[in-house]
């Protein structure tokens, strides 16, 4: 990856690092599996009457907004409802890093240089060491849900890798058509037909409910439309293997920002390792230079990497 993908890889990772403090505040409001329908409804007509539709198959139109779009945030938000504390959550789904590139080498035959195994390993530890830290206050099933969310997303990425769609961007966002239907009619199912349509339609008469308009503002728009167009363009351009790791940075985000407007002190054990999540990222993602550049002396012109 070229600095500017780098840069572009990190700031997705900041946007969806502030995702989760929109998430929390929704989820205050609205019931976790309408609000992950909602999230795609507000953009679905939007995207039928702006967007072109992405001239890739159905098939991996369809994998990507059944896995990222839909199973990702169902799990997650039905996790963080019951009880999955807002940092934590950043930090656990983030899983889906290991498991895109386990799953990429399996089942798109990717190679996996020794440098990348190296940085997830450091990242993971990091991961690990906050998990650890963390879980000793944290209820198994919201933990196991959101890994659940994981490994949706991981798949997710290994679709939108095999679409390669021409403009990644319009991929991303026609994941919008295939998520509201499932996801209204499971809230339908276990939350009660009519629950999410009147937190919908008092969601004007409180601060809470306004809050939690602002919550949806900014996970449709900016962590959706930005975020996961962003991310969708990285993917096309690069193998799984290299992008997935910088997922690894969302939870440093996440804890900082659950820190800074949820008033979640981070124990100096996570802020340690959080410091080791971003160094294994950089380390894994950083290409080092052949030797021959490091040399002195006279050298021919060699190309930029693209």
């Amino acid at each position: 990856m070229n600095r500017a993908d780098r840069l572009l890889a990190c700031v997705v990772a900041l946007l969806w690092g502030f995702n989760f403090i929109a998430i929390d505040f929704a989820l205050r409001h609205f019931p976790p599996i309408f609000f992950a329908g909602l999230r795609f409804a507000v953009l679905l007509v939007p995207v039928l009457l702006l967007v072109p539709r992405p001239r890739v198959e159905w098939r991996w139109l369809l994998g990507y907004g059944l896995c990222f779009g839909t199973l990702q945030f169902v799990f997650l938000f039905i996790a963080m409802d019951v009880g999955m504390p807002t940092g934590l959550a950043s930090l656990v789904q983030q899983a889906s890093a290991p498991f895109t590139v386990v799953l990429g080498a399996l089942l798109l035959r990717e190679r996996i240089s020794g440098r990348q195994l190296v940085g997830i390993a450091i990242a993971v530890l990091g991961m690990a060491a906050i998990a650890w830290h963390r879980a000793q206050t944290a209820a198994l099933l919201p933990v196991l849900i959101t890994l659940c969310g994981a490994l949706s997303w991981a798949f997710g990425n290994l679709c939108a890798r095999k679409a390669a769609a021409p403009n990644p961007l319009h991929l991303s966002l026609w994941i919008a058509v295939v998520p509201p239907l499932p996801m209204f009619a499971l809230s339908a199912a276990l939350e009660g037909p009519s629950t999410g349509w009147h937190a919908l339609a008092t969601a004007f008469t409180s601060v809470d409910g306004l809050a939690a308009l602002g919550g949806l503002a900014y996970t449709a728009g900016i962590a959706t439309v930005v975020g996961a167009g962003l991310w969708t363009v990285l993917m096309n351009r690069h193998p799984a293997s290299s992008v997935a790791p910088f997922a690894l940075l969302v939870p440093v985000v996440g804890f900082a920002a659950a820190w800074l407007v949820l008033g979640e002190r981070p124990h100096p054990v996570e802020l340690t390792a959080g410091a080791v999540v971003v160094l294994g990222v950089l380390f894994g993602s950083l290409r080092r230079r052949p030797p021959e550049l490091r040399s002195t002396g006279p050298r021919e012109p060699v190309a930029a990497e693209p």
